[in-house]
C-alpha cells in the first residue's frame, strides 16, 4: 500500500470505552473507508483520481445502458451521493490524519457524475468529453475550486471536485448546444 494513503490496518482506530461501542465505531469506520475509497479503487498505485473518474463513468455507463438513464439522472445521483461522500471523506480523513488523502476518490465520482449531467446526449463522444473535461478541471482547479479545498474535512475534499464537475458540465452543455458531440 502506498505510503501517501494509509489503509485501514495502518490507521489508529482510536476505539475506546466499552467493547460494543468500539465495535460499532470500527464498523462505521470500515464502511466510511469503503465509501471514501470507492470499495478500494482509491488504492490504485498510479493516478487514483483518474481511476476513480473512470470507475464513475463505468458505473454510469451501466446505469445508462441497463436502466435507460439520461444525463439529468446523474445530476440527481450526484446530489444524493454528495452528503454521504462528504461524511465518508471526513471520517477517513480524520482517521488517517491526512487533510486530503489521495486514496479518497468518492469526490471524483460525484464530480464526474455532475459533468455527465451537462451532456445533451450520451454517446461515445460525450462520454470521452466528460472524462477529459472533468479531469482537466479537477487538475487545474480554476477559481474558486482551489479555494474550496480549504474548507474543513470532507467538505474541502468534495467541494473542489463538485466545482470542477460544474465547470465541466457547463462546457458539456455549451458543446451540446453547438452540436460538437
Amino acid at each position: 500500500m502506498a505510503p501517501f494513503c494509509r489503509g485501514w490496518r495502518e490507521m489508529r482506530l482510536g476505539v475506546g470505552g466499552d467493547e460494543a461501542g468500539g465495535k460499532q465505531n470500527e464498523i462505521t469506520a470500515t464502511l466510511a473507508q469503503a465509501a471514501a475509497t470507492v470499495a478500494g479503487i482509491g488504492y490504485f498505485p498510479a493516478g487514483p483520481g483518474t481511476v476513480g473518474s473512470a470507475a464513475a463513468l463505468g458505473a454510469a455507463y451501466v446505469m445508462a445502458a441497463r436502466f435507460c438513464w439520461q444525463p439529468f439522472h446523474f445530476g440527481v445521483l450526484a446530489l444524493a451521493v454528495a452528503g454521504p461522500a462528504i461524511a465518508a471523506a471526513t471520517s477517513f480523513s480524520r482517521r488517517s490524519a491526512q487533510k486530503d488523502p489521495s486514496c479518497v476518490v468518492v469526490d471524483e465520482v460525484v464530480g464526474q457524475w455532475i459533468t455527465l449531467a451537462g451532456a445533451s446526449t450520451l454517446n461515445w463522444k460525450s462520454w470521452a468529453a466528460a472524462f477529459v473535461l472533468f479531469r482537466v478541471f479537477d487538475i487545474v482547479k480554476p477559481w474558486p475550486a482551489r479555494r474550496l479545498e480549504s474548507l474543513p474535512g470532507g467538505w474541502g475534499i468534495v467541494a473542489d471536485d463538485v466545482m470542477a464537475g460544474v465547470y465541466a458540465a457547463v462546457v458539456m452543455l455549451l458543446a451540446g448546444w453547438c452540436k460538437l458531440y
